[in-house]
């Protein structure tokens, strides 16, 4: 029996991949690299800007991300001024750049004041980055989000807001530990509809305790009320050290048919399936600006928390998610000077054959894997590289569309066995062997 053939025996679900390697294979660098060594080869006509806010109102059940819960006044500040010295430090590094996307994530950026998102804002100007001119995502809660907070986005210029709902049901959200009353759920909404962004995202999850097919449908149903351009669906994860973990229960019963249920609902409801999780309205807007491609193009991050990608190094602050863990990084962050922002002291490496590697995962876990840009970028056959590939085609996962290699229905219900299986047997090693804390 090949790898594969048994991890197709057990759950779909082993873990999502939005990057890769996953950033429990990095580790320190030592000696640390400096940052103008790190960028020098890169291209820097296409990048992506990522500004993280390492803040939550609370930290929900199934959460995992790098973030700190209720952060007294004094801690925010802190971090301010030290994204700050990062972002001035970043640009001398960088030298000359033009972004072709931007996004502000987290955490949640709108637990910042308007003072705080303004300060964001302009240390993104700072760097080239107008959401006038370039497209730009800002993450957004109903807790958090008010009519002064929305007037800042949209002075601002920014273009797609996205909500992580998860359900509108309040017996669910609860059992995620989520507080969130429905009510409130949507008046924001309806704040953020009115204010006129182009791109609405809503983020949903399926395989929460309790959920039924009919009770995901409700969600689905209440979503669309609101006619998001975009529709993320997301299996719930039990994750290490999060609430849910603790209880160490098992969620896998029902997310296949609940995955299937949702998917089937959106493409009959006109809505397009970029990849597992993503669903396209058909009035959703076109994609303005430079092109991104993020298996060619660098990502800059900046905060604690952020991840920066250059075709060789990918970097970072490290990753915790217990919450002094993360209290005490967010300190360290906040107490480096404008010259420590100069290394680079935390990631991971990629050789030649990480480089394929990376290439051809994010590739075949979107679009496909065209063959011929493979080659034109490695100068090697795609297939030829990775013989695995060969197994996907024979158990129904992927086939070849247009001269594309593309996953099929059955494979894309699958990506997040797929990611995995994909992963390198370096990056493998260093999973298995990461210590979550």
């Amino acid at each position: 029996m090949t790898r594969l053939e048994s991890m197709l025996e057990g759950t779909p679900y082993v873990a999502y991949l939005y990057g890769y390697p996953h950033k429990t294979a990095y580790r320190p660098l030592t000696p640390a690299l400096p940052l103008e060594d790190v960028w020098a080869k890169e291209r820097r006509d296409a990048l992506f800007l990522y500004l993280h806010v390492p803040f939550c109102e609370m930290r929900c059940g199934f959460c995992n991300l790098f973030t700190a819960a209720g952060p007294k006044e004094d801690v925010v500040e802190g971090w301010l001024a030290a994204l700050k010295r990062e972002a001035r430090r970043v640009k001398e590094a960088l030298g000359p750049a033009t972004f072709a996307r931007a996004a502000i994530g987290g955490g949640t950026p709108t637990l910042l004041d308007v003072a705080g998102l303004e300060t964001v804002f302009d240390l993104a100007a700072e760097l080239g980055v107008d959401p006038r001119d370039v497209p730009m995502s800002v993450e957004v809660s109903p807790e958090t989000v008010d009519a002064g907070k929305v007037a800042v986005l949209k002075a601002r210029g920014v273009d797609r807001v996205s909500m992580g709902v998860q359900s509108f049901l309040e017996s669910e959200v609860a059992a995620v530990k989520r507080p969130q009353q429905t009510a409130q759920v949507e008046a924001t909404l309806d704040l953020l509809r009115g204010a006129g962004f182009p791109t609405l995202n809503l983020d949903l999850i399926y395989g929460i305790e309790g959920q039924t097919v009919e009770t995901f449908l409700l969600s689905l149903e209440a979503a669309l009320r609101y006619a998001p351009e975009e529709l993320y669906l997301y299996p719930l994860y039990v994750r290490p050290l999060t609430f849910l973990g603790k209880k160490s229960r098992a969620w896998d019963d029902l997310r296949l048919s609940l995955y299937r249920t949702g998917r089937d609902f959106l493409l009959s409801r006109g809505y397009t399936q970029v990849s597992m999780r993503m669903f396209r309205a058909a009035h959703a807007p076109a994609a303005r600006g430079a092109v991104y491609r993020c298996q060619e193009d660098g990502m800059v991050g900046l905060g604690v928390g952020a991840r920066s990608y250059t075709g060789a190094v990918h970097y970072s602050s490290e990753y915790a998610v217990a919450s002094r863990e993360v209290r005490g990084i967010i300190q360290a962050y906040s107490e480096r000077d404008t010259a420590s922002f100069g290394e680079v002291r935390y990631g991971f490496v990629l050789d030649a054959a990480e480089q394929r590697h990376r290439h051809l995962v994010l590739s075949l876990l979107a679009e496909g894997v065209d063959p011929g840009v493979y080659r034109q970028r490695f100068g090697t056959d795609a297939k030829a590289d990775f013989p695995m590939l060969a197994e996907l085609e024979a158990h129904g996962l992927a086939r070849d569309v247009d001269g594309v290699f593309q996953l099929t229905p059955a494979g894309v219900e699958r990506s997040d066995l797929i990611g995995p299986w994909l992963d390198s047997e370096a990056v493998r090693a260093r999973k298995a062997e990461y210590a979550w804390r």
